[in-house]
């Protein structure tokens, strides 16, 4: 008998579904637009323990596969293709992301990037090929020596707009014992992938972001991102002027507020939209990481329901945080779940994906994502288990993904 694995890819390219696609990016028939999940949910299924849950996956096998807003696009789909960038929002599109996600930054003339961190280009794009801009980075390359690590630093606002464009993505990464641009730059996860990453991906403005993903008739969640201490004002440029500017673009681009979740780690950031854009505000996510530390944990747990009254109405920690094991090594929500829906609080989860290989070998020693139900963690396909606690127990809004045909499957297969 064929395994589930081959005997569902012979015929996953049919099972699609059809949204309208108002632009045509290439596609011969611009009217329709199909989802494909590919081959890497059936790997997951396949590989899951004998029970319930991979029957059910198992029957959804032939889809139908649909968008699904319960699908938030991480960065795009950085598990292959270098993050925010065309390629990337291509990618995550095609495998049926209801929402995309641009992190955005500034540049040295205060206009709005598609960057994850502010000071990410060093590991992000190949601006260190270009010795002219490579030169005007906050910290020009310092090669390995002595046992200490290479060390730089090239940030967004340290080049206009114009500058930023003539870069290219390529996969995060860098080799800390690097004594050369060429060897620093030459350090992809060996569980990521530089296939996609030899043309010159596409870096993207925040307006283009907008422009983009508007014309495919999807939603946004733009994250704020929070230069590093001491930078701001910059120049004269407050964070308050920064957030203003993020929902001011999609005032200008004519971007219903409820297509936009603003996101942001700063709360000053989300209580900024909550008070001045009220439209936009009821729908900003708070990035908690206070959940990272026990103490910060029941901190935050014991501050929801003040949160809840100063207007925050969704909370995103990272998903590790939602879940535990009872005394008989079931997953189960967390406090901080439990909280948060007792104070009428939606959640959202992230990022789904990101951790890597999950084997009995790597598991032992911590994944930050399963942190807390590690002990029932054994192969890839247990990342299922958690999803499908977190969407039909905790009951979140919502989970971040690297990789969304992986949530599209979970989601078409349960009606989210």
């Amino acid at each position: 008998m064929r395994s589930f694995v081959t005997s569902s890819l012979l015929l996953s390219v049919a099972a699609a579904a059809v949204i309208r696609d108002p632009e045509n990016h290439g596609h011969r028939n611009n009217k329709k637009f199909n989802v494909q999940v590919g081959p890497r949910p059936y790997y997951l299924v396949d590989n899951m323990d004998e029970g319930p849950l991979k029957k059910k996956l198992q029957s959804c096998s032939e889809g139908p596969f649909k968008v699904s807003d319960f699908n938030f696009a991480h960065r795009g789909a950085p598990l292959q293709f270098p993050e925010h960038t065309l390629e990337s929002y291509k990618a995550a599109r095609r495998m049926g992301a209801g929402v995309i996600e641009c992190d955005v930054a500034f540049t040295n003339d205060r206009k709005l990037v598609c960057r994850h961190d502010q000071c990410d280009l060093h590991t992000t794009t190949n601006v260190l090929s270009h010795p002219e801009l490579a030169a005007k980075c906050s910290t020009p390359f310092e090669p390995a020596t002595d046992g200490k690590p290479a060390n730089v630093k090239c940030c967004t606002y340290d080049f206009t707009l114009a500058e930023f464009k003539t870069l290219c993505g390529k996969m995060d990464g860098f080799n800390p014992n690097a004594t050369t641009v060429e060897e620093y730059q030459d350090g992809t996860a060996a569980w990521r992938t530089d296939l996609y990453s030899n043309q010159c991906p596409t870096l993207m403005s925040h307006d283009e972001y907008i422009k983009l993903v508007k014309g495919w008739g999807l939603k946004m969640t733009p994250e704020l991102k929070t230069p590093a201490k001491g930078v701001m004002p910059f120049n004269g440029y407050t964070q308050a002027q920064f957030a203003q500017d993020l929902i001011d673009a999609y005032k200008r681009a004519g971007v219903s507020s409820k297509q936009v979740w603003p996101q942001s780690f700063l709360p000053d950031d989300v209580f900024y939209w909550i008070d001045n854009e009220p439209a936009f505000g009821r729908q900003a996510v708070y990035l908690d990481e206070r959940v990272d530390t026990v103490q910060g944990y029941l901190n935050a747990t014991a501050s929801i329901p003040e949160l809840k009254r100063r207007g925050v109405k969704i909370l995103a920690p990272a998903f590790f945080a939602l879940t535990k094991l009872d005394e008989n090594k079931k997953i189960v929500p967390s406090e901080y779940a439990i909280a948060a829906k007792k104070a009428g609080m939606k959640l959202v989860g992230w990022s789904f994906e990101r951790s890597g290989r999950i084997t009995e070998e790597t598991i032992e020693d911590g994944t930050y994502y399963y942190e807390l139900v590690k002990d029932v963690m054994n192969n890839d396909g247990d990342i299922y288990k958690v999803l499908d606690v977190l969407a039909r127990e905790v009951g979140i809004m919502a989970m971040f993904t690297d990789w969304p045909a992986t949530v599209t499957y979970y989601a078409s297969c349960f009606g989210l």
